[in-house]
């Protein structure tokens, strides 16, 4: 067995909270040092790291392209898979507030009239990926080919996601093997939308984002007149790639935001008290399953937890075919960081590293 989902267990809530302040500030000249370094570290077109300590933030910009003509601080840019995260804390406020149960399966909320015939996975194997799902569905591929370099995932709709899980029959029991999944996350997504009969974008944005006061988040580009969208780049780090549709797997990579409404979400798991989604924020930072050789590898419902020797860290990466992020948070310094870039991942990539690094390091 690799890894085994079940919600929620872990400490009682209060027993992870930040500590009193005692790092350097933001405005300490070296750790400003150390966000330019970090920029500068990756090459792409546009580059953001943006850093809150204690509430008290610090952003440092850079790249190898002109300016853009909003600030790079003031663009909307693609996460990817950390759009996962915010899945995750919508399943856990729905689950918090007794809309659906996290041993729910999901094929009766997408199709209650054969749930018989239908995948036992529950919401929580989906947010899991321990449903015993593939990457992607089988048709996948044949369906993204004719757009494989500009927007494959917009060849896929919502409707063919849903048909291909009610279709899938796993050879492994839900539950016994952890496989990352960007079909089981969307899957979750509708089963979400269809237990609340509220479309995903109004129930991710008046459950999540409103409550958390993230104006600049959204899950589509705006019009290209208004320039608020960064715009991304192939491997060579000079072609520009449309703006990304998610397709039918919103639920799963569409997020777009600034690196202000990142920093915010960031901070309100790190300081959720008070917050209107208080109890949902503490969910999801307690462990779920731990995988791997001796169970090393430790996930909560929407992150992944490393240990340093303060305490966890929290992240989650993401990338589309022409952008990258990295979201993480150190609840022991009380720091959270957000990674930008317009490049799409190549092989060897100092991007993540750079900022896994900046944040293991405190």
């Amino acid at each position: 067995m690799t890894g085994r989902a079940t919600l929620w267990p872990g400490p009682p809530a209060g027993l992870d909270e930040e500590p009193p302040p005692g790092n350097p500030p933001p405005d300490d000249p070296l750790l400003g040092a150390r966000l330019a370094a970090a920029v500068q570290a990756v090459d792409a077109p546009d580059v953001v790291f943006a850093l809150s300590r204690h509430g008290q933030r610090l952003v440092r910009c850079g790249g190898t392209a002109l300016p853009p003509p909003l600030p790079r601080e003031d663009l909307r840019y693609e996460t990817g898979s950390a759009t996962k995260t915010f899945t995750a804390l919508l399943l856990t406020r729905l689950i918090q507030d007794g809309v659906v149960g996290a041993a729910e399966p999901a094929a009766a909320l997408l199709d209650p009239g054969r749930p018989e015939q239908a995948p036992p996975a529950t919401l929580a194997h989906l947010i899991t990926h321990t449903a015993g799902l593939p990457a992607l569905p089988a048709d996948f591929y044949v369906r993204a080919l004719p757009a494989w370099h500009s927007n494959p995932y917009a060849r896929y709709p919502a409707s063919r996601v849903g048909a291909a899980f009610l279709r899938h029959r796993s050879r492994r029991r839900p539950g016994t093997r952890w496989r990352y999944s960007n079909f089981g996350v969307s899957v979750l997504g509708l089963a979400l939308s269809a237990a609340t009969d509220t479309p995903w974008e109004d129930l991710l944005r008046t459950r999540v984002l409103c409550p958390l006061g993230l104006g600049d988040t959204a899950l589509r580009p705006a019009d290209p007149e208004a320039r608020l969208d960064a715009v991304g780049h192939r491997k060579d780090g000079h072609t520009p790639t449309p703006a990304f549709d998610a397709g039918g797997f919103q639920a799963a990579g569409a997020i777009r935001a600034t690196p202000g409404d990142l920093l915010t979400f960031l901070e309100a798991h790190l300081r959720p008290r008070g917050s209107p989604l208080e109890d949902a924020l503490r969910a999801v930072r307690r462990p779920v399953l731990r995988r791997g050789v001796g169970h090393r590898h430790v996930h909560t419902v929407g992150w992944f937890r490393h240990p340093t020797a303060g305490g966890p860290m929290y992240f989650h990466s993401g990338a589309t075919l022409g952008q990258q992020a990295f979201l993480g948070f150190r609840p022991d310094t009380g720091t959270a960081l957000v990674a930008l870039c317009t490049r799409r991942f190549r092989a060897h990539d100092p991007f993540v590293t750079t900022a896994y690094g900046l944040l293991a390091d405190g």
